[in-house]
C-alpha cells in the first residue's frame, strides 16, 4: 500500500504535524456525531502518526481501526498510545489488508476515514472505492500536486521535478493527480469537498530529512528519466552541501482534503 520504511515515517512526522491544514479541524468536527463514540479508521495507516496528531483534537471517546498491508508497520502502530481532547486515550485496534479488498460493508459503523500521504501512492480505481466504501467524513491529508520549490534556484530543479512527477504516475498511480481525483470521486457522490494547502517548509531546522527528502527526490526522477543521470551527481552534491550548510529551503506543496458526505457544509 505504503511502502514506507519506519525511519522515513518517523523522519517526517514534525514535518507532517506542522503541515496539515488546522483550517479543516472545525468544519470536521461540526460533521462528526456529538454524542457518540467516535470509531475512526485510518486507512494505509503506516506507524500510526496521524492518529497522534488527530485524536487529541476530537473529542469524545475514540476508537481508532489501524489499516495497513505491512505487519512491520503495523506492529509499531500497534504501540501507540492516542490521547483525546476530553477523556481517556483511545482505543486502538489494527487490520492488516489492502485497499483493492475494502468494500463499504468493512466500513459500516465508521465515524471517520482518514489517511495521510497516501492518495498520490494510489490509483483512479482505489481512490474511487474509498469514496464509494466511506459513507462519514473522510480527512484525507497531505498530497502531493507536483509543485516544489528550492531556493537558491537552479535550471535544472524544473527537470528534475518533472522527472519525478512522471515517477509518482508510473504504474496507473495519480501522484501530483489524485486529489483531482478524489475531488471527482466525493463530489460525483453528493459530497462537499473543501481542500486546504498543507506545504512541507524545509530548511535549516529540518536538515535531515530535507537531505533524505532530496536523495529521494533525485533518485527516482533519475530512475524515470534516466538521461538525468550524468547531472545528477553534482547537483546532488550542491544541494546537499547547500542543506548542510543551512542554506537551502524547500517548499513541497500538499493538498489536505475533507470530504462532508450528503452536502453537509
Amino acid at each position: 500500500m505504503t511502502g514506507y520504511s519506519p525511519s522515513w515515517l518517523a523522519l517526517r512526522e514534525g514535518a507532517d504535524a506542522a503541515a496539515r491544514a488546522a483550517e479543516l479541524l472545525d468544519p470536521l468536527r461540526a460533521a462528526l456525531p456529538p454524542d457518540e463514540p467516535l470509531v475512526v479508521w485510518d486507512l494505509g495507516c503506516g506507524t500510526g502518526s496521524l492518529g497522534r496528531w488527530l485524536s487529541g483534537r476530537l473529542r469524545g471517546p475514540q476508537h481508532w481501526i489501524l489499516y495497513d498491508d505491512d505487519p512491520a508497520l503495523l506492529d509499531l502502530a500497534r504501540g501507540n498510545a492516542y490521547a483525546t481532547a476530553d477523556g481517556p486515550p483511545a482505543t486502538i485496534e489494527t487490520r492488516a489488508g489492502d485497499l483493492a479488498d475494502l468494500r463499504a460493508s468493512d466500513l459500516v459503523g465508521a465515524s471517520l476515514v482518514v489517511a495521510s500521504a497516501l492518495l498520490d501512492v494510489l490509483t483512479a480505481a482505489e481512490i474511487d472505492a474509498i469514496a464509494a466504501a466511506a459513507g462519514c467524513p473522510a480527512l484525507l491529508t497531505l498530497s502531493v500536486v507536483g509543485r516544489v520549490r528550492l531556493s537558491p534556484a537552479e535550471p535544472l530543479d524544473a527537470e528534475f521535478a518533472a522527472a519525478f512527477d512522471a515517477h509518482q504516475r508510473r504504474g496507473g498511480r495519480l501522484g501530483p493527480d489524485a486529489v483531482t481525483a478524489a475531488i471527482k470521486a466525493f463530489g460525483g457522490r453528493g459530497a462537499t469537498v473543501l481542500t486546504r494547502p498543507s506545504p512541507w517548509r524545509l530548511g535549516p531546522g529540518r536538515a535531515a530529512l530535507t537531505a533524505a527528502w532530496l536523495r529521494g527526490w533525485v533518485g527516482a526522477a533519475v530512475e524515470q528519466q534516466p538521461g538525468l543521470g550524468p547531472f545528477a551527481d553534482d547537483y546532488l552534491s550542491r544541494r546537499l552541501a547547500e542543506c548542510a550548510g543551512g542554506r537551502l529551503t524547500v517548499e513541497v506543496h500538499h493538498l489536505d482534503l475533507l470530504a462532508l458526505p450528503g452536502g453537509t457544509p
